[in-house]
Formats: structure tokens, C-alpha cells, sequence
């Protein structure tokens, strides 16, 4: 064999040996597009948003942690007192429950253009899978989902609906029901959890309508194009964010999620979940979870893929 060839041969040997490695790395990484959160801008540090007639609470019992705000209509609207509020009572004209309600209409005009920027933003969102209606029993992990009949419902019969951030705080969960149909129904005593690092701040509702009722447990942010009715001693981390319709309560609570920046472990903020510790990876997008044992599985393939492509030339003194 002349040396033109030999050097031919193992040049191809070494560029097929890189070749291979860098195919492997592609594919392990070939994940769809982290999902980024949907930015609510200055509709974030509202719990209760409404566009028209009112915001109502049946017996002024529930409690409001963060921001509350009624526009176009009026502050006389605002069926809430200042003790039930910790945050301030927003309204567009000085009518509305004082000493802390807050007369500020361009505040909320651009709250509520940020509602429907972000509404818009979940909207064209594409989604992951199309699921079923009954969302309790199931277990998803990040991404967009939307459903075949336009609704989602959760029942509690079915078992919780859990959302696991697979060791990634950054997980982000949009549901899309459409502008039509029921939009989200969550029944009583229904619950959702969330594990493995997924926060309440990063999941998302885009319906038309919702409903929560007695004594569930629920978490995101309902951003919704007519009204939301929560039924008595539901338990709510998130957001009721309605763009034209109004929000009725009877004796809930409801707390602005945050997120928790640099987390100490992969669980939420929901006590009942199991505490896991995030290992450094991709930003998961509900398709393909590597952690620090893919990785090592990883390496270890590709070595010993090389090795065997150089003992093979070795053998045959192509190198």
C-alpha cells in the first residue's frame, strides 16, 4: 500500500471518527425549542385582573396575595375590602374600597394591554400535542398542549393533575383551550401538582372561560378572554387574569406565584411535592431530559466508538 493511500485511508478514518462523534452530540441534542415563559409585563404583579362588571367575593372571606385591578369598569366594582387584600386595589376612577384602593386608569390600561399581548403570545404558541379532555390522572411534562374539544377539565376522581419540571425550574407549561367552548373546568377537590422542580410561575392557562371550583388546588396563571368563577375554599398559586369579563370568588385564596431564581433543589414551591436535587442540563422542553448520567452514558459511547474504529484500523496497519 503506498503511503498517498495510507495517509488517505487514515485521514478518512479520522474524519469519520469525528463525524460520528459530532452526528452523536446532534442527536442526543435534538430537542424542540425551550419554551420560553409567557411575559406578562406589568399584569405580573396582579392575583385578580377583570375587565367588566365587577370583581365580587360572596361574604368578603377570601384572601388576596398581590395585586388586584378592574378596567374599563369602574372601582365600584370592586366587591373586595382592604383587609383581604395584601397588595393594592387598583381602579380607573376614586371609587372602591379605601384607605387602599389606588386611582391609577393608565396603570391599568397598560396592565391590561400586557393581558392581551401575553394572551396573544400563548395563543401562537405551537402546541406539543393535542390531549384529552381530562387532564386529572395525568402526568405531563413542559411544553404547549392543547385539546381536541377545545375544553380541559380536571376531576378528582381521575387523580391530580401533575406537572413535572423533570429538575428544570425554567419548565414552562401553556395550555391553549381556544377562544371557544367551556374553556377550563377544574372540579371539586380536584388538585394540581407539580414536581420535580415545575413552579406555579411558569404555567400557563389560555381559555376562554374558567371555572375552579370548591376546595381545589390549583396553580398557574388563567389568562382568559371573558370571566372566571372560583366556588368556595379553593386554594389557588397563581393568577386570575380576565381580559372582558369579570371574577367571582367565595371564600378563596389566591397568591401571586414567584419564581424561585436559583432554587436549592429541583422542587416547587408546593410543599406536598418531593424535593429533588437539579443537575446542570438543557433547558427541558418536555421532549428529552439529559442530566449528568446521560451525559456520562453519552461520553462513554462515544469513546468507546472511537476506540473501536482505531483498533479496527490498527488491525488491518491502516494506521
Amino acid at each position: 500500500m503506498g503511503i498517498t493511500t495510507s495517509r488517505t485511508i487514515k485521514g478518512f478514518i479520522f474524519v469519520s471518527i469525528a463525524a460520528i462523534i459530532t452526528l452523536t452530540v446532534m442527536a442526543t441534542l435534538r430537542v424542540y425549542a425551550a419554551q420560553s415563559t409567557v411575559n406578562l409585563g406589568t399584569a405580573a404583579p396582579f392575583a385578580i385582573l377583570a375587565g367588566t362588571p365587577n370583581i365580587t367575593d360572596a361574604g368578603n372571606t377570601s384572601v388576596i396575595k398581590g395585586n388586584v385591578g378592574l378596567s374599563p369598569a369602574t372601582g365600584a366594582g370592586i366587591g373586595l375590602t382592604c383587609s383581604q387584600v395584601t397588595g393594592t386595589i387598583y381602579s380607573v376612577d376614586a371609587a372602591g374600597p379605601l384607605p387602599c384602593r389606588v386611582t391609577d386608569g393608565p396603570l391599568l390600561v397598560t396592565a391590561k394591554n400586557d393581558l392581551t399581548t401575553a394572551y396573544n403570545d400563548a395563543a401562537g404558541r405551537t402546541p406539543v400535542t393535542t390531549v384529552p379532555t381530562e387532564l386529572g390522572g395525568t402526568t405531563v411534562t413542559a411544553g404547549v398542549y392543547d385539546s381536541a374539544s377545545t375544553t380541559f377539565g380536571i376531576t378528582a376522581g381521575a387523580g391530580p393533575l401533575v406537572l413535572d419540571g423533570q429538575n428544570d425550574p425554567s419548565s414552562v407549561f401553556i395550555f391553549e383551550a381556544g377562544a371557544s367552548g367551556t374553556g377550563l373546568t377544574v372540579g371539586p377537590g380536584s388538585t394540581v401538582s407539580l414536581i420535580n422542580g415545575a413552579q406555579a410561575c411558569n404555567v400557563f392557562w389560555r381559555v376562554d372561560t374558567a371555572s375552579i371550583n370548591t376546595t381545589a388546588n390549583f396553580k398557574g396563571s388563567v389568562l382568559a378572554l371573558n370571566s372566571i368563577t372560583v366556588a368556595n375554599g379553593a386554594t389557588i398559586e397563581g393568577r386570575l387574569l380576565a381580559r372582558n369579563g369579570n371574577v367571582t370568588l367565595i371564600n378563596d385564596t389566591i397568591t401571586t406565584p414567584t419564581c424561585a431564581s436559583t432554587p436549592s433543589g429541583g422542587g416547587s414551591t408546593d410543599t406536598s411535592d418531593t424535593k429533588n436535587t437539579a443537575a446542570p442540563r438543557l433547558p427541558n422542553t418536555g421532549f428529552l431530559s439529559i442530566n449528568s448520567t446521560g451525559w456520562l452514558i453519552i461520553s462513554v459511547a462515544i469513546i468507546a466508538l472511537a476506540g473501536l474504529l482505531v483498533y479496527i484500523a490498527r488491525k488491518k496497519r491502516l494506521i
